[in-house]
């Protein structure tokens, strides 16, 4: 950094005295270093100083001669000795200002009587400032720079965020700069208090981004790698922490089809689906794969990284679909900072479709009717008894039930509160946190419910300068409640639920049964018993790393987690009661007969699991720089993971008493029943990284794993997964930045290609593997085999799996190029890329070509192949003016796979094969219109039956008929071809908003509901139908379940796109002013009310939520969040 001579002046005439005496800048000195250098220049020998002291050397080139060659030797010397020796004979002084080491020379200071002079004449107009400097959400901030502008003149902010400094005059301009903030300037006019807040920086948190196994400057970064900070995941209400990605990440594909509660995690794909299995990222916490993304804390996450290209290689087979990499916080140095925050928050469904009234779903059963046997025709209610549906004059026997409104309350309630510790010295750091969350479900009298429990502590310590200690542990308990009948079963019947049958009778008895005994206002309740599935999760690491001092940039780290998780799961199944009117008494009473529904006694199934996993692991690191611009970093490590678990289950029924629901008490009939099983797992990886730069100009890197899993064969266990990536800085260049800085003023190209596996497949594929034969019991199955043996049943072995002996992973070939730019003074950043990667040896069947009739069972071969293309981006834009901070980011990802090979159907067109389209495709009949009349029918190929009404399916062979030859594979599958994000952060004095539109393109949803006798039509359908007086309808005539063509056969009139945008997050909060809670002896009180996917357009997607899982409504809905809370520092 360069300073002038006039900065130089000012910094020791003015802040000598207050630096002197500042204690930390002592520490500073205090720090042991070891220097050996043999006639090495002075620039060298600061650089490596600031590497082992962390300390930054100010100084002046014009003053400082660094190129001067100078000879020195210190071992385990405190760094104030070392400097004493280095400049006493060059004729350097030096100041240490907190972390920062003033240089300057006696030479280039006036004599004394001109510096006296000068002080007088400063001192005149001298002006001594305080200031507090905190986040935007009031938090204070620790050793934030202070600078006046145009000078050297500078302090620090305490432990409480505050600082003091005199300035030469009132009219000059504050600088407060820190790393992961955004800079701001504040003019001093003539004050002598200033307050200011620093808003965190996407682009200077970034300057350090996570990657494997390790942190890399994002200078010098050549992979494609996103990252989010965990303050951004925390302004979600929600409280699974993957639904809060969306929108976030560039490339990450994130779809949430279910908000039930403890069941409402999303499905995340890193530039989307890539093969025809598993397309699951690894998710790696603190370092350790394969730990839980959902459930953590989002407070106590410090970032989420996501490894999209060939930097994921270091991986190897399980890093195919990408790696998401989460970081959670650790202590500071500082006094102990308390925080604690609480909120409130009310769901309800984003949307629910609406259903036909009893009048119009009579009315359509009357059509069903006539279109069965026109001529026969009798309708099944008269318009009588349709009136009476509609003015609700006789609700016994007449009802108008809306099932929806029976079954779901307008809002469900959630809660969250956290309290942690963190602080330190230079010696120990810790973090303490704790925290609860709660959330009942959208049914009336719910048996749904999930709480959850946990707690984080992580430590950091210094043995000696050397040698530091962390060790981390965290603990969760996860409380679920269900109903015994799951959530699609529920939803099934509320959507065939008729709106002449009645949920409850006016009396408020329940009413009778859709169909299986279920009526939903009941099963979606207690009275049927539980289903309570209890999982505590324990997660711990240590982690040991030492300095080697004998050799520079050398240094060791080993890591041991044991990760421990539990599962208790009880289902108490118990009858229940129902109600049918059985007529009407003399006194015109009605009669209700209750009959039990359900087993005829209670039933209990017990479920446990015991599962651990544990991680060994040593690193070496090295970095080192030579020849002055060539600067290398390696790292090597070996890993071994094992895992082990076992689990147990047990059934029985026939129990006496429904407040009995313990195993003992069931009976030992033929139905009970007791199963187990066990399993064990093991890894062991080799792997490293090799990065060089150049000047930070040209920049390269090599990572590798060689990785052995016990999934496959021994011919097949260990595999060897490179990657390589280039960079080039062309804004290094002096061209650049003699014309084209101030246009672009950072420009960087990235290329990269990597190998990676993927053996996220069934176990033992490579053995004949057996399975135990039928016994009487829960779920006998009298085709399988079983022997007797004195007139005991004992199950038999049977073979269930043909092996393939070469069975292997996946193997993912990634290609990318990208480049970030920053324009406007780096307040404008653009990143791109474009990637191209191709999956080959995915296992499947051959089952297309070899007929079922030879009777084989085939295994799973590695015979299958997949592309996929596509691009992603993010620009954002920070600027800060006076009181108001504000930014905008955009991020988006496009992909499209197609399936390259797989096993085809021998005969098939190729319009209907699935090689050259999306996978997970679809074959359909075009639907090109709806038959007005007869005519109609008459001039155009149908089959047989068709009436006026029917949907009209495509000739698309123009063999005048229509057949099996006329579906053609569409182009589309669920997923979105294209997901994006654009968010805004607003803060103003004590105010702040935040807010995050969310949205996706490309994925289709088939809408297929049981209707017609046995349920209930949508809105959208029986106010389009088409009847003989409204021939121009959109929509086809009614239909009565599968039983028509048009819907029991696949065709595109039931296919609806599920483009939508949301406002996925809108956050408003307020800081309280610091006079107002200084006498509650609080740091910083912060109130908001946020809100989670408020709105939601979709145009083509009207009757279900565009993310739900299922185009039937069998499934818990998505729901929307209006919450509100407080946060307090202590």
């Amino acid at each position: 950094m360069k300073i002038t001579l006039s900065q130089l002046i000012i910094t020791l005439v003015f802040t000598g005295i207050s630096l002197a005496s500042n204690t930390h800048a002592q520490t500073v000195l205090n720090r042991t270093v070891n220097i050996t250098a043999e006639s090495k220049t002075l620039n060298l020998i600061l650089k490596n100083l600031e590497k082992d002291a962390e300390v930054k050397f100010i100084y002046s080139k014009d003053l400082i001669k660094v190129d001067q060659k100078i000879s020195i030797a210190a071992v385990e010397e405190k760094l104030g000795s070392v400097l004493d020796k280095l400049f006493k004979l060059n004729g350097i002084a030096y100041e240490a200002i907190n972390d920062r080491i003033v240089l300057s020379t006696p030479a280039s200071f006036p004599a004394t009587l001109s510096i006296g002079k000068l002080e007088v004449e400063v001192n005149s107009d001298k002006i001594s400032l305080k200031g507090t400097v905190t986040e935007d959400n009031g938090e204070p901030l620790i050793g934030v720079s202070v600078k006046i502008k145009g000078t050297a003149i500078g302090t620090s902010t305490d432990e409480k965020g505050q600082f003091t400094l005199n300035a030469p005059d009132g009219n000059g301009i504050l600088v407060f700069t820190y790393i992961g903030y955004i800079s701001k300037e504040e003019p001093i006019n003539n004050r002598t208090e200033i307050k200011v807040i620093l808003i965190t920086d996407s682009q200077s948190l970034s300057e350090v981004v996570v990657v494997g196994y390790g942190t890399q400057k994002k200078a010098t970064l050549t992979g494609a790698v996103s990252q989010v900070k965990g303050s951004e995941i925390a302004q979600s209400p929600s409280t699974n922490v993957t639904n809060s990605l969306a929108g976030r990440l560039s490339g990450l594909v994130v779809v949430t089809p279910s908000s039930e509660p403890g069941a409402d995690g999303s499905r995340l794909r890193i530039r989307g689906s890539n093969t025809l299995n598993n397309n699951d990222p690894l998710v790696v916490v603190d370092g350790i794969p394969g730990r839980s993304l959902e459930r953590i804390d989002p407070t106590t996450i410090e970032s989420i990284s996501v490894l999209k290209d060939a930097s994921a290689a270091i991986y190897g087979a399980q890093a195919a679909n990408g790696v998401i990499l989460v970081t959670t916080k650790r202590g500071k140095v500082g006094k102990p900072t308390i925080s604690a925050s609480f909120n409130q928050g009310f769901g309800a469904p984003t949307r629910l479709p609406q259903m036909a009234d009893a009048p119009t779903y009579a009315t359509m059963i009357n059509e069903i009717a006539y279109y069965k046997d026109p001529a026969g025709y009798k309708p099944v209610y008269t318009n009588d008894q349709i009136q009476k549906f509609a003015d609700g004059s006789d609700p016994w026997n007449f009802p108008n039930t809306n099932w929806f409104d029976e079954v779901l309350k307008p809002w469900s309630g959630q809660n969250y509160g956290n309290l942690s510790i963190s602080g330190g010295s230079e010696s120990v750091r810790y973090l303490v946190s704790m925290s609860s969350k709660g959330q009942s479900g959208f049914y009336y009298n719910s048996g749904t419910k999930y709480n959850q429990y946990d707690f984080r502590t992580n430590l950091d310590g210094k043995i000696n300068k050397n040698i530091s200690l962390a060790f981390d542990i965290a603990g969760r308990n996860e409380d679920r409640n269900f109903p015994t009948r799951s959530a699609g079963s529920i939803f099934r019947m509320v959507m065939r639920g008729k709106p002449t049958m009645t949920a409850y009778w006016p009396d408020g008895t329940p009413g009778p049964d859709i169909e299986y005994g279920d009526n939903p206002v009941v099963v979606s309740t207690k009275a049927t018993g539980y289903d309570h599935d209890k999982r505590y999760v324990l997660n711990s690491n240590m982690r040991l790393n030492v300095i080697v001092p004998w050799v520079k940039g050398l240094s060791l780290t080993g890591n041991a987690s044991f990760d421990k998780n539990f599962r208790f799961q009880k289902t108490w199944q118990t009858p229940w009661y129902l109600y049918s009117l059985n007529g009407f008494d003399a006194n015109n009473q009605p009669i209700l007969q209750k009959s039990k529904r359900g087993f005829e006694s209670p039933a209990l199934n017990q479920y446990m699991e015991d599962r651990q996993n544990i991680l060994l692991n040593g690193l070496v690191n090295y970095e080192t720089t030579f020849l002055t611009n060539h600067s290398v970093t390696f790292l090597a490590g070996a890993e071994k993971i094992t895992g082990r678990g076992d689990n147990f289950s047990g059934y029985r029924r026939n129990f006496n008493s429904a407040l009995l629901d313990q195993m003992f008490a069931g009976s030992t009939d033929e139905f009970m029943s007791n199963n187990g099983s066990a399993f064990t797992q093991a890894r062991l990886n080799y792997f490293g990284r090799v990065n060089y730069d150049f000047k930070q100009k040209y920049l390269a890197e090599f990572v590798w794993r060689y990785q052995g899993s016990y999934i496959f064969p021994e011919n097949n266990r260990f595999g060897f997964f490179p990657g390589v990536s280039v960079g080039y800085k062309i804004s290094e260049e002096e061209f650049w930045k003699n014309r084209l800085s101030k246009a672009v003023n950072s420009l960087k190209i990235r290329a990269s290609w990597g190998q990676t596996g993927n053996d996220q497949i069934d176990e033992w594929q490579y053995l004949a593997t057996y399975s135990l034969g039928g016994i009487r019991a829960q779920n006998y199955n009298p085709s399988l085999p079983f022997i007797t043996n004195g007139g005991i049943e004992n199950p038999a072995l049977y073979q269930t799996v043909t092996p393939n002996r070469d069975v292997t992973w996946e193997v993912a070939n990634q290609a990318n190029i990208g480049f970030d730019a920053e324009f406007l003074n780096n307040n404008l950043t653009v990143t791109a890329d474009y990637f191209n990667n191709k999956r080959s040896q995915i296992l499947w069947w051959r089952n297309a070509s070899v007929p079922s009739s030879t009777g084989l069972t085939l295994p799973r071969e590695n015979i299958g192949k997949v592309g996929n293309k596509g691009f992603d981006f993010s620009v954002n834009y920070n600027k800060q003016a006076n009181n108001l901070t504000y930014s905008f980011g955009f991020n988006g990802g496009y992909s499209k796979n197609e399936i390259l090979f797989w096993d085809e159907t021998p005969g098939n067109p190729d319009y209907q094969q699935s090689t050259g389209r999306p996978m997970n495709s679809g074959v359909y009949y075009n639907a090109i219109g709806i038959f007005k009349d007869q005519a109609a029918v008459n001039n155009y190929p149908h089959l047989s039956n068709a009436q006026p009404g029917d949907v009209i399916f495509e000739d698309y062979n123009k063999d005048g008929k229509i057949d099996d030859f006329d579906r053609v594979r569409i182009d589309k599958n669920n997923d979105p071809t294209f997901t994006g994000g654009i968010n805004m952060n607003l803060r103003f004095k004590g105010f702040d908003l935040a807010a995050l539109v969310q949205g996706a393109t490309g994925g289709i949803q088939y809408i297929s509901t049981e209707s017609g006798e046995i349920g209930n039509y949508m809105s959208s359908f029986s106010d389009n139908r088409w009847t003989p007086e409204n021939p121009n309808a959109t929509g086809p005539r009614t239909f009565n379940r599968g039983n028509e063509y048009w819907v029991g056969q696949g065709n595109t009139f039931w296919l609806k796109k599920t483009d939508y945008v949301r406002l996925k997050n809108i956050e408003l909060g307020f800081n309280l002013p610091k006079k107002m809670i200084s006498r509650l002896s609080l740091q910083n009180l912060r109130v908001y009310v946020n809100a989670y996917n408020l709105f939601t357009y979709s145009p083509d997607m009207k009757d279900f939520d565009p993310e739900m899982g299922s185009g039937s409504g069998q499934g818990y809905p998505l729901q929307k969040i209006i919450n509100g809370g407080l946060s307090v520092n202590f």
